[in-house]
């Protein structure tokens, strides 16, 4: 087995990987070291496990067609003086972490992990898994445990797993009709109460990207967090045409509710929505959502994923209402500078009175120093 960095000739054999292995998400797509280079510029570090030796013909050159892939790893550098210095798999999304095909792999994938993060000199690596990793500590979520270090077994691993957010998924049935009759009555009245208020319901691609941006980018402003730059949605849209979609509600011709959908393999995952607070009333982001049930249902994908939530806030409260069951997820933090980890579960606690502030700019102002300050937040 050996491990090397990732080259533009692997995509191809990459992504079959990825589709062909049972706990992927679209997150390990080769497709995001595109979208995150290009947009915000942060280098990304792509680890490949793979079964077998160096090519003979060429010794210089690490690349084996022969040797089939046993794991992967996808890594993102974030650094800033305000945030700090991380490796991060996935940021800005919500999974990502080792894919292998055993033990051996995933542990010499997390051990070249963090010789990469003692050459960066990051102070930390996160490794977002839907499953724990299996020589990491997943019980112990409150203080750090000391973990097997594959690098160097006499120096164990400074790592806390956090299970604080958890995955919102929601199993389909054949049809919309059938969905739409297992609600209760009262989530069936709240979703024909838009469209009785002459809300229609759209969807499709990046022909729809202006009008969510504009949903979006007020959202987040009124919601006090800086927005993603426009350019990162429009290089998902452009990156995978096949598997993203859009939906737009509207309200005489105005968007008032917005979502971006990402379509992969059995599962269609929403990331990002948003709706505008003065039309809450009349619960436009109930008919985006069932728009977007209703096509995944009727398009044959078997599971709706409503994205993480922390239990008992609004937004889990709002995907529990649907019928969508929590599972946890494992958040590893592995200390790279030797300094002592935390187990702060509050990332907006330190800034509630920039929040504050922050939803008091003009929409055009947040948009233009929005992108500037999200590109370094990696949630």
């Amino acid at each position: 087995m050996q491990i090397r960095l990732y080259k533009d000739t692997d995509k191809e054999k990459w992504d079959s990987y990825v589709f062909s292995h049972p706990a992927s998400t679209h997150c390990h797509l080769s497709g995001w070291k595109n979208v995150i280079e290009k947009t915000y510029g942060h280098k990304g570090y792509y680890l490949i496990a793979e079964k077998g030796v160096p090519n003979p013909s060429n010794p210089s050159n690490p690349i084996n067609p022969s040797n089939p892939i046993i794991g992967v790893l996808p890594l993102f550098h974030i650094k800033s003086l305000l945030f700090g210095n991380h490796l991060v798999s996935m940021p800005f999304l919500n999974y990502g972490g080792i894919l292998s095909d055993n033990e051996e792999s995933e542990m010499a994938l997390l051990s070249e992990a963090i010789k990469l993060g003692e050459r960066l000199k990051v102070d930390n690596i996160e490794l977002r898994h839907l499953k724990a990793i299996s020589s990491l500590n997943p019980t112990n979520s409150t203080n750090p445990s000391n973990s097997i270090n594959p690098t160097d077994p006499t120096n164990p691993i400074n790592c806390v797993t956090r299970t604080h957010k958890v995955r919102m998924v929601l199993t389909l049935p054949g049809s919309s009709g059938e969905l739409l009759k297992s609600f209760k009555a009262k989530m069936r009245s709240q979703i024909s109460r838009p469209q009785k208020e002459g809300m229609t319901a759209v969807i499709g691609r990046i022909e729809l990207l202006d009008p969510f941006y504009k949903v979006f980018s007020i959202n987040m402003r009124d919601l006090g967090s800086p927005v993603h730059s426009k350019k990162i949605f429009k290089q998902i849209c452009n990156e995978f045409p096949q598997n993203v979609k859009i939906g737009i509600v509207n309200c005489q011709k105005i968007p008032v509710s917005a979502g971006l959908v990402f379509c992969f393999r059995d599962t269609v995952e929403i990331p990002w929505a948003s709706s505008l607070k003065k039309f809450n009333n009349l619960s436009p982001n109930m008919l985006l959502y069932w728009s977007l049930m209703e096509y995944a249902c009727d398009n044959g994908f078997k599971y709706f994923d409503f994205g993480r939530s922390t239990p008992g806030e609004g937004t889990y409260k709002f995907k529990e209402q649907w019928g969508a069951i929590p599972s946890p997820l494992y958040w590893h933090n592995i200390s790279s500078d030797g300094k002592p980890l935390t187990n702060n579960q509050s990332e907006k606690s330190k800034f509630k009175r920039a929040v504050y502030y922050w939803g008091k700019l003009p929409v055009p102002i947040s948009n233009i120093i929005g992108p500037f300050i999200r590109k370094r937040i990696e949630l």
